[in-house]
């Protein structure tokens, strides 16, 4: 039995703090000393190391198939091991189809960060995801009520089960199920860490219901969202987390799907055709020269990149136009009540 157990989780709406808690709740049962650490809390450049021999959890949602920056740059920057046993878990996508549940994708989340505490030192113990409901309401519509009570009421049994066998000291690799889908899916990983994730939150933006409360810029757990011009702003540092869209109450903060479906179109149809004629006719790039080909794509992602970054700056000041900001709102799917936002189960 292990001195004590030290958890630290990263948590948008509330899928990992709640694991989290059931997991510190097995452990006060045992009368094992829990410290639980929201690392959105902490000083996260400032790590104190951890006691001697206690037990370490690191429970993350997964972002893009990967734990989000905010948890992979905390691991990176913990202590080094003294002699301590970790292990690792991953809320992500899971889905219900009528009375079977489906398993979401982890990618690279558990096995990158299980690498890093190794390379420091610390024994791997366990390797487990939780399937809980996906939050990514900027994609899909909240799940329903009654669906969040059940995943929740078998993700707990589930999270149970893996905390009292890790208590006991057994090692538990239930992660390893899905090692091939998870490598298969690693180049989605990392291009959502270098290109995706700066794009995607970069279509939200408040709405004429947006009552100035400031709730989103105060909760945002990475400081993300910033005033401009008098409104909500998301900044690069943003996560995807979610909480502001799905905490907000007067539901203003929206997904600008039209935007992503124009600057898209734009992409695809306008600049990207002329980058790739200017690139023929200036510099011929032989089929079979690898090296040049993975050059020239390389060049047209950063060129794409470059688009988003300008255009985002050019949407938010169009969004001073009401001609325009209706636009918006008219073509994003979240202002429709049929979208519903997703709340965790509390129990």
């Amino acid at each position: 039995m292990n001195c004590s157990l030290s958890l630290y989780f990263f948590s948008g709406t509330g899928n990992a703090r709640n694991v989290a808690g059931w997991f510190s709740g097995a452990a006060q049962e045992r009368n094992i000393p829990v410290h639980a650490y929201d690392i959105a809390k902490m000083d996260r450049k400032r790590i104190e190391p951890p006691p001697v021999g206690s037990l370490i959890g690191f429970i993350s949602p997964t972002h893009g198939f990967n734990y989000p920056p905010a948890m992979m740059y905390f691991i990176f920057r913990f202590p080094q091991s003294n002699g301590n046993k970790a292990f690792l878990m991953n809320t992500r996508a899971g889905l219900k189809l009528s009375k079977w549940f489906v398993p979401g994708l982890s990618g690279i989340a558990l096995w990158l960060s299980a690498l890093v505490l190794l390379v420091k030192g610390y024994r791997i113990v366990g390797l487990r995801s939780i399937d809980l409901p996906s939050n990514w309401i900027s994609v899909h519509p909240g799940v329903k009520e009654k669906v969040v009570k059940s995943m929740y009421r078998r993700c707990k049994r589930i999270t149970l089960i893996f905390a009292n066998n890790i208590l006991d000291g057994k090692r538990v690799y239930t992660a390893f199920r899905d090692i091939i889908q998870d490598l298969l899916i690693s180049p989605v990983s990392i291009g959502y860490f270098f290109v995706g994730r700066f794009i995607l939150a970069k279509s939200f933006y408040a709405s004429d219901a947006c009552d100035k409360c400031d709730l989103c810029i105060n909760n945002c757990p990475v400081k993300a969202i910033l005033t401009v011009d008098n409104r909500p702003f998301w900044s690069y540092r943003c996560e995807s987390c979610m909480r502001c869209m799905n905490d907000c109450p007067k539901r203003a903060i929206e997904t600008a799907h039209g935007y992503i479906i124009g600057i898209m179109c734009l992409l695809n149809m306008g600049i990207m055709i002329w980058f790739w004629k200017g690139v023929g006719k200036f510099i011929a790039i032989p089929a079979d020269n690898g090296w040049a080909q993975s050059g020239v794509t390389i060049t047209g992602w950063v060129l794409t990149f470059l688009v988003m970054v300008v255009s985002y700056r050019i949407y938010h000041y169009l969004l001073k136009i009401h001609a325009v900001r209706q636009l918006f709102y008219y073509t994003s799917f979240t202002r429709y009540r049929f979208w519903r936002r997703y709340k965790p189960s509390r129990k």
